[in-house]
């Protein structure tokens, strides 16, 4: 029997009693506005950080909005470019605000979060190519942003941890940009579905948050039929993890997602690239995102921020 956190027990109640349909019950547009709804509960009071702007830079198939976010001081700052959860299909820069607020105060970087485009208007690679095209930006631009070009990491939740693996598997195989830092919180590494983790987390959405019945909807939602041996699409596919950039991995207990980004820095520790991995006990996917009402969302937040001012601060 799982032993959750009072804190995460509570939020699941929460949930409960608000009643709802799990993902893979609703249409993209439903669960677009119930993760609106959900992340709004948990956004806390915004923390207060030097300057935030929105802008749109040009991607590969029209201009892709960006939220920048600098700190406090005087750079240049390190950057870390945010892809933000939500399997590819919900999602957005507002969901993500309070979290991306954080980690800019906390590590002292520049947070560039990308609104890429969402399926499944919008199937891989698409979400994939425009978030390479905006780290690539971020590079190129870092004199304008205040970044030093040398500390650029990439980051995100979930599907974003996704997408952050894909990007620096990318930046590797395509000559650039140089990245110095990953971290991937819960990443989603392979369409399998096949751990053990996701077996025992099949269909208990409703009582935490994401089953693996959610992630066959998402995936099914972002995929092709020629698409799951991509590994762009699934990093774990990839043929080698040889250098790539240092990460810090972090799973939760209670989370179909949990065995595969154990997996992701296990094999990227066989390749000998430096990897941090750390497991939050009696916390579902989702948790790093509710910072303000779980003390190990927060000290998770702490924990990412701290090894991005090792990585890329001053």
């Amino acid at each position: 029997m799982v032993q959750l956190d009072p804190q995460m027990r509570a939020v699941l109640d929460q949930a409960a009693a608000a009643g709802g349909k799990p993902f893979y019950q609703m249409t993209p547009s439903e669960a677009r506005q119930a993760i609106d709804a959900m992340f709004a509960a948990f956004r806390g009071t915004p923390v207060d950080i030097g300057k935030v702007e929105d802008r749109k830079i040009p991607g590969p198939a029209g201009q892709i909005p960006i939220r920048i976010y600098t700190p406090k001081g005087n750079g240049p700052f390190g950057a870390l470019v945010y892809f933000h959860g939500g399997g590819w299909v919900i999602g957005n820069i507002e969901t993500h605000d309070a979290t991306c607020r954080q980690l800019t105060a906390g590590a002292g970087c520049v947070t560039v979060s990308v609104d890429y485009r969402l399926a499944p208007e919008h199937k891989f690679p698409a979400g994939p190519e425009d978030c390479y095209a905006a780290t690539k930006w971020v590079a190129e631009n870092a004199g304008s942003l205040n970044v030093d070009p040398n500390r650029l990491a990439v980051g995100g939740d979930s599907a974003g941890g996704n997408l952050a693996a894909a990007v620096a598997l990318m930046a590797r195989d395509r000559g650039g940009p140089r990245l110095a830092f990953q971290l991937l919180i819960y990443p989603a590494t392979d369409c399998a579905n096949d751990t053990p983790s996701q077996r025992e987390f099949a269909q208990v959405s409703r009582d935490y948050l994401l089953s693996r019945a959610d992630m066959e909807w998402f995936w099914g939602h972002y995929l092709g039929p020629n698409d799951k041996t991509n590994p762009v699409a699934c990093p774990a596919r990839a043929s080698s993890f040889a250098n790539l950039p240092p990460a810090f991995i972090i799973t939760a207990e209670v989370d179909p997602l949990r065995d595969e980004g154990e997996a992701y820095a296990e094999a990227l520790r066989r390749a000998g690239v430096n990897t941090k991995l750390k497991r939050y006990n009696g916390v579902c996917h989702g948790f790093f995102s509710m910072a303000s009402v779980i003390d190990k969302g927060r000290q998770a937040v702490d924990d990412s921020c701290a090894e991005l001012r090792s990585a890329i601060g001053k």
